[in-house]
């Protein structure tokens, strides 16, 4: 299995929640932090300006472009340019005053003589997701992923959010199946879409892309209970150790040995959470020879045993 495949397997998505906005005229709305969750978008038509807290300069996004909010700072969005040093209303509250009967926001700002009409219409939502997999995923995304509508990856992604957004109003039978199953396929699309559209995706991302240490990364991810060393992994990415070892750490922000801990602990967390399988079973799945050295090198990664996880798990409801 791939890197991104093995991440997102052990993620859950718990709800993607879908809601339209219409936009006439000047405004500018300011939305707060926000944690577990990623925020995206689609412009339906028209166009409009975001900016995430600490950007240097606004993003224009227009109509067909999609975009995820990835890492939780307070965001601001405006009806253009002009609007830029508007004082700002509060996104969340003006949404809530706006919304019509039928789930759509319908905002109209002021109009001001001599400018043109502003216009926008948004499709917008968010996914929380449950897993241990999830801050690994979150923590190497750039905080703004921008597609564009001329970049071929981004096109599919229209008739996505399209079903996306006829389940969550519809609520046939097995809709909040069809939702997780839906979201997690508009994520999927997204960062494929990003990765190809990218020059140089940043963090894990930009790893996975790079051809030689991408090719370790998915050797650990195809067999993380392998006894690898950096000899070996190094002669995956046809490098001499030290390279590979200066290239790895520059490009995933950690020692190749350390990232194998790191994804061995996730998987294990992951199946002690379940509480499906005995920490005797959990330590052989993740490379360890002894329930012994598994539960010390859990300890020195999380802190507790896996013992008082998995009795966390059993007392779940």
């Amino acid at each position: 299995m791939d890197p991104l495949s093995d991440v997102l397997s052990l993620l859950r998505v718990r709800s993607g929640l879908v809601s339209r906005f219409e936009g006439r005229g000047a405004w500018a709305l300011a939305f707060p932090e926000y944690e577990s969750h990623i925020k995206f978008g689609c412009v339906l038509s028209g166009s409009f300006l975001l900016q995430i807290e600490g950007a240097e300069q606004p993003s224009t996004l227009k109509e067909g472009d999609f975009y995820l909010l990835t890492n939780g700072r307070p965001f601001s969005t405006f009806a253009s340019a002009a609007d830029l040093r508007s004082r700002r209303r509060d996104g969340p509250e003006t949404y809530r005053a706006h919304r019509a009967d039928d789930g759509v926001v319908r905002y109209e700002g002021r109009l001001t003589a001599g400018r043109a009409i502003s216009e926008v219409r948004l499709a917008s939502g968010r996914f929380m997701f449950e897993g241990e997999a999830t801050p690994l995923l979150l923590r190497h995304l750039p905080p703004l992923i921008h597609l564009q509508a001329s970049d071929v990856a981004t096109r599919p992604l229209a008739g996505l959010l399209a079903l996306l957004r006829w389940e969550v109003e519809e609520r046939g039978p097995g809709a909040s199946m069809a939702q997780a199953h839906l979201a997690g396929l508009v994520l999927i699309q997204a960062l494929r879409a990003h990765l190809a559209a990218a020059a140089q995706p940043e963090g894990w991302l930009r790893a996975m892309a790079d051809a030689r240490v991408g090719a370790s990364l998915a050797a650990m991810h195809d067999d993380f209970a392998q006894a690898w060393t950096v000899d070996r992994l190094a002669q995956v990415a046809h490098m001499s150790r030290t390279a590979f070892a200066v290239r790895f750490k520059r490009l995933v922000g950690t020692p190749p040995l350390d990232y194998l801990t790191g994804w061995r602990m996730t998987v294990a967390r992951d199946a002690l959470r379940r509480g499906t399988d005995t920490i005797a079973r959990i330590s052989e799945r993740v490379g360890y020879q002894s329930e012994t050295s598994f539960s010390a090198a859990f300890k020195r990664n999380t802190g507790k045993s896996p013992g008082y996880r998995a009795h966390s798990a059993a007392q779940s409801p």
